[in-house]
């Protein structure tokens, strides 16, 4: 590696690190301030604040390392440029590619690092702050919230059953559109129990306009017998509380217990949320890759710059108008997937794949 390389090599991880502190820290002081008062009003321990904080940190760091990745590159290039360095770099015949090529390097490092985070550490990080943020930071806010109705509701309950809600109010315990997979040992489907309402009597479930389905060898149709209620009392053990509880959580998953979930949600009929749970899965693949896509668009704007003067301002303006660009698009591309008008690979690569295209297009026509 040459000098030169080594040199913008070294700047731009000093200004990464720099970077993801800031945002770690400013975060942290926002949401304390924020909530300043009900911790107080709880009295809550510094201890546990500290493992609280401590506990979000590989979720900031996994969600603003693009941002932090490009700020970091175009601010190195912004002071080579404005120290006449590019200029030097480009007389002597180099290419955009030989002198992005420290930054480029960095940014599928960062994608690479990012996509082993995700998996090893943001979901254990999520369930812990889950779990310390439920037995001791319960805010008033979060408990008006935990009232809200719930849309898609999905989780393993007892007796190997999948369940499947589309809307659960826990203000009256009411639930809507449920379907029920009873499995056997061997994954395989023995009953479904399809639903239009369902009511928490005090003691038990009592569902309404339901249809069941019994196989009388596991995974057959063809032996299949159902029978129709109008209304009846379910042999369900789980509680209102318990839906609450067990209730899915994307993520809390790495891809591969995300990919197995599916397998075993495949069979179930409810062809929503299995399309949202690929959506998940698809974007749990494509988000990591954001820190080489970004930085691909913003490198030859930066480079593009004539004005030396204020060079460090304008860098920080590409930087937050393509990172807000950015996660604009990917949560139109999601919601656009979810909401069934794109396939879920293609709404997760949708953004990507557009600012693939557009950092060519400025490379190949200003370079």
């Amino acid at each position: 590696m040459r000098i030169i390389e080594r040199y913008l090599l070294g700047t731009i991880v000093t200004i990464f690190l720099s970077a993801l502190t800031i945002f770690c820290f400013l975060y942290v002081l926002i949401d304390l301030a924020s909530n300043l008062d009900e911790f107080i009003r709880q009295k809550v321990s510094i201890e546990i604040l500290i493992q609280y904080y401590l506990s979000f940190l590989p979720i900031i760091i996994a969600q603003t390392s693009p941002l932090a990745c490009l700020i970091a590159c175009l601010l190195t290039f912004s002071h080579a440029n404005s120290n006449n360095e590019i200029i030097v770099l480009r007389s002597g015949g180099l290419s955009f590619w030989r002198i992005a090529k420290p930054a480029i390097f960095f940014g599928l490092l960062v994608s690479i690092l990012m996509f082993w985070v995700n998996e090893r550490f943001v979901p254990q990080a999520t369930s812990m702050s889950q779990s310390i943020e439920d037995e001791y930071l319960i805010l008033e806010a979060d408990a008006i919230k935990k009232k809200q109705v719930i849309d898609d509701l999905t989780f393993y309950g007892l007796k190997n059953r999948l369940f499947y809600i589309d809307k659960f109010d826990p203000g009256d315990f009411s639930l809507h559109g449920i379907t029920i997979i009873g499995q056997d040992e061997n994954q395989q489907i023995i009953e479904k129990v399809v639903a239009l309402n369902g009511k928490w009597t005090g003691i038990a479930w009592k569902f309404y306009r339901l249809q069941i389905t019994n196989f009388d060898i596991p995974g057959d149709t063809s032996t299949e017998s159902v029978r129709y209620y109008d209304n009846k009392l379910m042999d369900i053990k789980e509680t209102p509380q318990d839906f609450l509880r067990q209730r899915l959580d994307v993520d809390s998953m790495n891809i591969k217990q995300l990919h197995q979930y599916i397998k075993r949600f495949a069979r179930s009929g409810a062809q929503k949320a299995l399309n949202n749970l690929n959506v998940d899965l698809h974007q749990k693949i494509a988000f990591p890759f954001s820190n080489l896509v970004i930085l691909l668009v913003g490198l030859p704007l930066a480079l593009m710059t004539s004005r030396r003067k204020a060079l460090t301002f304008t860098s920080l303006g590409i930087a937050i108008g393509v990172g807000f660009i950015f996660y604009v698009l990917n949560a139109v591309g999601l919601a656009f997937g979810k909401g069934g008008l794109l396939p879920p690979a293609l709404s997760a690569w949708m953004t990507p794949g557009i600012c693939l295209l557009v950092s060519f297009y400025l490379i190949k026509t200003k370079f």
